[in-house]
């Protein structure tokens, strides 16, 4: 997992509220037995037209948010169906962080675990985002682990963040590689434990 420590790089706008993992990757795009080429389903009935070009009215679509690598987005992002496809999907596609007021409960915790920054804003914050978002002369942003800080020119915008999320971000590690730093704490406890409950403890098979 890529650590996020400080990325820059455009952030688009997409502020409709109640955007679900249905419009983040569409059902046809789940079919396959991998995470490959789920970039092209991210938004894909937003993104295309009925026969396949892109759609010049879709914000990543027009001049000024090509390429971007930040979403600030409207309220309960990424509600519907817990299908992880969409996370990766964003992933694949470039988008590092999503900044909004609140997201849906499984996919913000899919994000967590495929490295994607998430961030819920005070009412002012995300007011001031807004304006940099919308304006393409503006909206190429710094965003700071370290400090919890969107940087834009001389604009610093704080952030509040969980300190568990942010160590494993910054870290670039899944939960399991996060667990395994304590290894020697949990082999530790276990021994102790059966030690005083061999009962516990079944024998490996063939002894």
């Amino acid at each position: 997992m890529d650590a996020f420590k400080q990325v820059s790089g455009v952030i688009a706008p997409m502020l409709e509220a109640d955007i679900d993992t249905d419009v983040i990757m569409p059902k046809q795009f789940l079919k396959g037995i991998d995470r490959q080429g789920l970039d092209k389903g991210v938004f894909f009935d937003r993104r295309f037209t009925a026969d396949g070009k892109p759609d010049a009215d879709f914000i990543l679509n027009q001049p000024g948010w090509q390429g971007a690598t930040f979403l600030l987005v409207g309220a309960n992002f990424g509600c519907g169906s817990s299908r992880e496809h969409a996370v990766w999907g964003l992933k694949q596609l470039g988008i590092r962080a999503l900044f909004g007021t609140s997201f849906a409960g499984i996919f913000n915790d899919n994000c967590l675990r495929n490295g994607v920054l998430t961030v819920s804003l005070d009412e002012q914050t995300f007011a001031e985002l807004s304006q940099l978002a919308g304006d393409p002369q503006r909206n190429v942003i710094s965003v700071s682990l370290e400090s919890c800080e969107i940087i834009a020119g001389e604009r610093r915008l704080p952030f509040t963040l969980n300190g568990l999320k942010r160590e494993i971000l910054s870290g670039g590690e899944d939960a399991i590689g996060w667990t395994l730093r304590y290894l020697p704490a949990i082999e530790h406890f276990e021994a102790q434990h059966f030690s005083r409950r061999p009962w516990l403890k079944r024998p490996l098979a063939g002894r």
